[in-house]
């Protein structure tokens, strides 16, 4: 499917058939940095509409403003030009009001402090008590897998273990929306499908909305329920394209004609942003 213009003030009542109203809207954002020789133009009026429970990729070349984008979103980064709401809200607002949780390309864990302390530490940011902000951060642990490892500290762990944890930090307050600017990156390809594998199942099973930056077309392919793609900078969308892959996934689906088909979609579009 095409990106297609959005209205100038958009509203949170349209729905896509299969998931909820508006989170993110985002109307004709360009992002343009001042630079000695000639100003650089890292997005150019993206325009972009991300509803309730999507699981939605941004993939492109190395510096296509796909990172851009997201933080953007998260209000890391303004706009020059544009608007971007989150519920309903600018990015300002929706951050003060702890209304997503973010997830960066490195882990950003404390060394100093356990695994669980890690975990526990924006809870207690926000003034949780501590046997509160403690059993949060439990939970959040179990969710991924590593209950066991909770009074290890983060150079104790494997990178993969590591981004885990970090995953839980940022599910610790519960928020409706992910945002992972390319979380397993860095990891082997072994490590990698087994944490796609993981975050797909936790997906399903929670249905949050989940924005997530990636390089790797299989990996954008297996997660998303759509797929954003990019072009070369000045960063804008080549095209949109709707997944036909059930919701239950495995990583044996990736040798299926359908997955395939998918995967040369995408592939074709990133080419096609290159001309």
């Amino acid at each position: 499917m095409n990106a297609s213009p959005m209205p100038a003030r958009p509203t949170a009542s349209v729905s896509r058939p299969g998931f909820g109203p508006s989170v993110v809207q985002v109307n004709a954002a360009s992002v343009t940095y001042p630079a000695p020789d000639a100003p650089v133009r890292a997005l150019h009026e993206v325009s972009l509409d991300i509803r309730q429970g999507e699981f939605v990729s941004l993939i492109g070349p190395s510096g296509c403003g796909k990172t851009t984008l997201l933080r953007v979103i998260a209000d890391l980064e303004p706009i020059t030009s544009g608007q971007v709401l989150v519920n309903g809200r600018t990015p300002h607002d929706a951050r003060l009001a702890r209304a997503y949780g973010y997830v960066f390309q490195a882990a950003a864990l404390l060394p100093w402090r356990t695994v669980l302390s890690n975990v526990m530490l924006p809870l207690e940011l926000q003034g949780r008590p501590p046997d509160e902000a403690r059993e949060i951060a439990r939970t959040q642990l179990a969710r991924v897998g590593l209950e066991q490892f909770e009074r290890k500290h983060p150079w104790q762990l494997s990178g993969g273990m590591q981004q885990r944890v970090s995953i839980a930090r940022a599910l610790g307050f519960e928020p409706k929306l992910l945002m992972m600017d390319e979380p397993f990156g860095a990891l082997d390809e072994i490590t990698r499908d087994d944490l796609n594998a993981q975050l797909q199942q936790l997906w399903r099973h929670e249905q949050r909305t989940v924005v997530f930056v990636t390089h790797s077309i299989s990996e954008a392919v297996y997660l998303s329920t759509r797929i954003v793609v990019m072009s070369p900078r000045p960063g804008r969308i080549v095209k949109v394209i709707d997944s036909p892959l059930p919701a239950e996934r495995t990583l044996a689906m990736r040798d299926t004609p359908e997955f395939m088909a998918l995967a040369h979609e995408v592939r074709e579009a990133l080419a096609d942003g290159h001309h």
